[in-house]
């Protein structure tokens, strides 16, 4: 019994040390990052803000509902990109050529700058660093039991999906692709996948 104990205990541990979903040092790798990310791209933020003030009319920052973990619903953030009212012109999410997108809101979503924002999700605990896409509630208010289970993560800034496909993937090949490679996934997957990240960004492969 005392060997099982210390068996498990072991595993638990090593899990720990690994960044495993949910543990330790995957939240405070997390906190340390977006912290970071905020410092370093506070002019960046500055000089996106007053360029969307001044080049359309409404906020600078966009508040939409998304899926976290556990299924809960929780208010993702990101500079604004579209129109004021956008989703009462079309669908939820981007499409290619979309002619909501504001001047600056192309900049923003070529240059994935839109998204900084989303390190004080991070902070707030609704996100992490590396994770599943949050999805819209409208779209995984459709999920199936099975892609249910890619509520068991928290959602990322950044993920296998986002550097494999983007937006180019279906909600049903993200899913797929995320329940199996988060199931998984530890501190040194989270960290290749950071790494590749910058790239991906660059060429902004799978955007649109």
């Amino acid at each position: 019994m005392q060997n099982t104990l210390r068996s498990s205990w072991h595993g638990e541990d090593i899990n720990n040390l690994m960044g495993r979903n949910g543990s330790f040092i995957k939240r405070l790798t997390d906190i340390i990052l977006s912290c970071l990310a905020l410092i370093l791209s506070s002019p960046v933020l500055l000089i996106a803000v007053i360029a969307i003030k001044l080049d359309s009319k409404g906020k600078a920052f966009f508040i939409q509902e998304r899926t976290g973990l556990g299924g809960k619903p929780f208010k993702m953030i990101k500079l604004r990109g579209m129109v004021e009212g956008a989703e009462q012109m079309g669908p939820d999410f981007t499409q290619k050529d979309d002619p909501r997108l504001t001047r600056v809101g192309k900049v923003l979503r070529r240059t994935s700058i839109d998204e900084i924002p989303q390190a004080i999700n991070v902070l707030l605990g609704d996100m992490s660093i590396v994770g599943p896409r949050p999805e819209l509630t409208k779209i995984t208010d459709q999920f199936s039991a099975e892609q249910k289970q890619v509520f068991n993560f928290k959602p990322g800034i950044t993920g296998i999906s986002q550097i494999n496909g983007r937006q180019s993937l279906t909600p049903e090949e993200r899913v797929i692709m995320e329940i199996d490679y988060y199931s998984k996934a530890n501190f040194w997957t989270d960290l290749q996948i950071i790494l590749r990240t910058p790239k991906v960004v660059i060429t902004n492969e799978g955007n649109i």
